[in-house]
């Protein structure tokens, strides 16, 4: 009798209208589903929203592989049914990437914190009430700016700059009621100046369910420009580029309300040759050191995710240093046309083992 096709699942937001109707091929996943076809594999569309949550478990009882695009928080609403069903679905025994496990443990901003002291780590903090930034914040802000970010998000929403307006007059520490420059990096915010009492209140949302929130310096070579590494399992497969980007200054002497708006990302092939000593740097080290620090192994890791980066101060030698702002697990997508032929490959091969 002749064994059928593995058949492989791809999770993505239902369309409003079409609901439980709609077809991976008609979605921006379509080139993924043609080429998982192409390769051998049975593609089955699974959309989801939590009402057709059913319809959606129906379509995945019967799958050698899930390939999931969903984000993680979204027009007011979280994953905590879908990660559910996934882990149904991976207990059965089926590929699941990324797992729900393995976004809590990569997929959070609180990847920063437990990775700190990498390589590609800086002076990060972790407070995990709105008592604990309280009292730590006025004390780190009179030595620069700060990036603090919520511990799930996406699009900027819950990442804020965080300055004081006059750098003359720092003293040890900032009272609760001192003014503070404050920037939320969400498209169309602007720049307000209040009391940092005002704005720890705004966050208090963050630190519900058990959130939090993760304090980073500001670096100042934001302007450079960011790099996103595109990873299929433990290899970089590609590299995206962002010149102008979430809390972008404004031109010197300008309000920041004149800042650019943030460009397009550009794409390119793993073979970019001023990005290579970053790509060793993570296939060779930071990755391994990543799984050893979160209690990982390589394949563990998903299918396809990517980590941004900022540039740091030179070293020593004059040579760029790297800084890790964000591991985006839960919905990676567009991504270099250079990474589509490992992720099939990637998932051919997991299914196998």
């Amino acid at each position: 009798m002749k064994s059928r096709n593995p058949r492989v699942a791809i999770v993505f937001p239902a369309d409003a209208e079409k609901g439980a109707g709609s077809l991976v091929e008609q979605s921006r996943l379509a080139g993924v589903a043609e080429a998982l076809g192409a390769a051998g594999m049975d593609v089955v569309s699974a959309p989801y929203a939590d009402a057709i949550a059913r319809a959606c478990e129906a379509r995945l009882a019967d799958v050698e592989g899930v390939l999931v695009w969903f984000n993680p928080i979204e027009a007011g609403r979280n994953r905590t049914q879908l990660n559910a069903l996934l882990r149904t679905v991976a207990a059965r025994g089926a590929v699941v990437s990324a797992h729900p496990d393995v976004i809590d443990r990569m997929g959070t901003k609180d990847v920063l914190y437990r990775t700190r002291a990498m390589g590609w780590g800086c002076d990060t903090r972790r407070y995990r009430s709105g008592a604990d930034m309280g009292a730590a914040l006025p004390l780190v802000l009179v030595r620069g700016p700060r990036v603090l970010k919520q511990m799930r998000g996406q699009s900027g929403d819950g990442v804020w700059k965080v300055s004081l307006p006059d750098a003359a007059s720092l003293s040890s520490q900032v009272s609760a009621d001192a003014p503070v420059r404050v920037q939320h990096a969400k498209r169309g915010s602007v720049e307000e100046i209040m009391p940092l009492r005002e704005w720890l209140a705004r966050c208090e949302s963050y630190f519900a369910e058990g959130g939090g929130m993760i304090d980073q310096p500001y670096q100042s070579r934001l302007p450079e420009g960011m790099i996103r590494c595109y990873v299929v399992g433990d290899r970089v497969q590609g590299f995206g580029e962002q010149r102008i980007n979430a809390l972008f200054p404004a031109p010197v002497g300008r309000p920041q309300a004149e800042a650019p708006q943030p460009g397009p990302r550009l794409y390119f092939s793993p073979d970019r040759a001023d990005v290579q000593r970053l790509k060793e740097m993570l296939d060779l080290a930071w990755i391994p050191e990543m799984c050893r620090i979160l209690g990982m192994r390589p394949s563990d890791l998903p299918v396809l995710w990517d980590a941004d980066f900022l540039l740091g101060a030179k070293d020593a030698s004059g040579m760029d240093t790297y800084v890790l702002c964000e591991i985006n697990v839960s919905s990676v997508y567009p991504f270099p046309p250079s990474a589509l032929s490992p992720l099939v490959m990637e998932m051919q091969a997991r299914i196998v083992r």
